[in-house]
C-alpha cells in the first residue's frame, strides 16, 4: 500500500515585534527590582488567617425574650393608644432626669454596712452611759414601692413622686398620675425601672417619693417641683393626645405609590 502523507503544518510563526520584547524585558527588570512593601495576601482557608467580621444580625436566630421585647416595641408604636397610657412616653428631659437622679442618690435608703455602724454606735452608748439610749436618727431617704407611695400620697406626706415610665404591667402604676393630680402632689415620669432600681438598691421599682431633705438640699427640690408641676401636673395636652398609630417603611412606602398613581 502506498503511504498516505500527512498534513501539512499550516501554522505560521508571529512575525518579529520589538515593541513586546522591549516591554517584556521591563517586566522582568522591575520583578528583579527588590520592593519596599511585599504583597502578603491572605489565606481564609481552613486553620489559616482569621476571617474579617461580617454583619450577621439579619442572620441570628435571637432569643425568644428578645424577639418578645422587639415584637411589643412594634406593637406599641402600631397600636393607638389612649391618653392615660400615652402619658407615660412624654418623660422627663435628659438634663433634668440628672439633677433628680443625682439628688436622689443621695437620699438612698440605708445600706445594711450603714445600719450596723450605726447599732454599734448606739450599743457603745448604753456600754458607757450605763442606760438605754434611743436608737440613732438615721438620715432622711427616699420611700419605694407603689403600695407605701400611694399610702404617703394619700397622706399628703410626698414632696415629690417619680414613676417609672416602662412599668409592665402599666396597670400598676396608671393610677398615679391621676391621684397626684387630684391631691396636688408634684409628680414626674422618669425612662427606666432599672435605673430607679439601682437607686433603691434593688433590680427594678415602679415608684420613689420624696418625704423630706435636709435645708442644703431644699432649694434644688423646690425647683424640680416647680419644674414637674408645669410640665406634668398642669399640663392639659397629656391628657388629650393619642399615643401609637405609627405606620412602618413598607407601609409607608406603598401609601406613596398610591398617592403618585391617584
Amino acid at each position: 500500500m502506498p503511504k498516505q502523507r500527512g498534513k501539512k503544518n499550516t501554522k505560521r510563526v508571529a512575525p518579529y515585534d520589538k515593541a513586546k520584547t522591549k516591554a517584556a524585558k521591563s517586566k522582568t527588570k522591575k520583578n528583579d527590582e527588590v520592593k519596599v512593601f511585599k504583597s502578603n495576601p491572605r489565606n481564609y482557608g481552613v486553620g489559616q488567617d482569621i476571617q474579617h467580621k461580617r454583619d450577621v444580625t439579619r442572620f441570628v436566630k435571637w432569643p425568644r425574650y428578645v424577639r418578645l421585647q422587639r415584637q411589643r416595641r412594634v406593637l406599641g408604636q402600631r397600636l393607638k393608644s389612649p391618653p392615660p397610657i400615652a402619658q407615660f412616653e412624654h418623660t422627663l428631659s435628659k438634663s433634668l432626669a440628672v439633677q433628680l437622679f443625682n439628688l436622689m442618690d443621695k437620699y438612698a435608703p440605708i445600706c445594711r454596712a450603714e445600719k450596723r455602724a450605726n447599732e454599734r454606735k448606739r450599743a457603745k452608748q448604753i456600754v458607757k452611759e450605763n442606760a438605754d439610749v434611743k436608737a440613732v436618727k438615721s438620715r432622711p431617704t427616699i420611700k419605694f414601692g407603689v403600695n407605701h407611695v400611694t399610702t404617703l400620697i394619700e397622706k399628703k406626706e410626698a414632696s415629690l413622686v417619680v414613676i417609672a415610665h416602662d412599668v409592665d404591667p402599666i396597670e400598676l402604676v396608671i393610677f398615679l398620675p391621676a391621684l397626684c393630680r387630684k391631691l396636688e402632689i408634684p409628680y414626674c415620669i422618669v425612662k427606666g425601672k432599672s435605673r430607679l432600681g439601682q437607686v433603691v438598691r434593688q433590680k427594678t421599682c415602679t415608684a420613689l417619693a420624696f418625704t423630706n431633705v435636709s435645708k442644703g438640699d431644699q432649694k434644688a427640690l423646690d425647683s424640680l417641683r416647680q419644674v414637674c408641676i408645669e410640665n406634668f401636673n398642669n399640663n392639659t395636652d397629656v391628657l388629650k393626645n393619642w399615643g401609637g398609630g405609627k405606620v412602618g417603611r413598607k407601609t409607608r412606602a406603598a401609601m406613596r405609590k398610591r398617592e403618585k398613581r391617584s
